[in-house]
């Protein structure tokens, strides 16, 4: 665990049975955590790199963390050291394997389309930003419309009605048009009215179809049918 510096974490209730745990000042990409209670069970989405007692007291406080599961390999950061504190089992898809620079007993590999982790809390393995890009479904979220967690393999954008998707943000290098549609087609089998990206950027309603008019707009800039220039 990380000795108490002049960082500190930002533990925020979104909404009911969640929060956003974010790092001030912002460390490394500045990424947001956050922590689900789904009846019982506590799992932290997404993994910040900082971790102190205070953050650790106030985690307790909320029932700690059963279960950590990531959307891929940028939010690793300190996973192992978060797992060990709780005494929590790691999701990984088996398919971002190679990226896992500290091994542990605590890692699950999971593999397939999807896994369900409890009772309305889903895994996905929709691809794109990585071959194991993983989104989390919780059904139970949102007064029961359902949440979608979506790390950056969705991204919400500026305007927090639409989103976008990409396979190389630092490089600005886009997804494919055929990977898109994949991901749509997918969306569609899913239990959601809200979305929350990895920034604490939130579609806050009528998230499936947010996510279907972003991919057709998307795959017609692609085509060279958005506009001309």
């Amino acid at each position: 665990m990380i000795q108490e510096t002049e960082y500190l974490n930002v533990i925020t209730q979104d909404e009911e049975y969640l929060y956003s745990i974010h790092t001030k000042p912002n460390f490394g990409i500045g990424q947001t955590a956050y922590l689900v209670q789904n009846n019982g069970f506590n799992i932290l989405w997404d993994c910040i790199t900082y971790l102190d007692n205070t953050t650790v007291q106030e985690i307790h406080k909320l029932g700690g963390i059963d279960a950590i599961a990531l959307s891929h390999p940028h939010y690793y950061a300190t996973q192992v050291e978060w797992a060990e504190t709780f005494d929590a089992l790691i999701y990984i898809h088996e398919d971002d394997k190679e990226w896992v620079t500290r091994p542990s007993e605590r890692i699950v590999f999971w593999s397939g389309e999807k896994r369900k982790l409890n009772n309305g809390l889903i895994l996905h393995r929709l691809g794109g930003h990585f071959k194991g890009g993983a989104v989390l479904e919780w059904q139970h979220g949102n007064q029961g419309l359902g949440v979608l967690l979506s790390g950056d393999i969705i991204q919400v954008v500026l305007d927090q009605n639409w989103v976008s998707f990409m396979y190389s943000y630092p490089n600005l290098i886009p997804l494919p048009a055929s990977k898109v549609s994949e991901i749509v087609e997918r969306i569609h089998t899913m239990k959601f009215d809200r979305i929350y990206n990895a920034f604490h950027r939130i579609v806050k309603s009528d998230g499936i179809a947010s996510v279907e008019r972003s991919a057709n707009r998307y795959i017609k800039a692609l085509k060279g049918k958005l506009f001309e220039t």
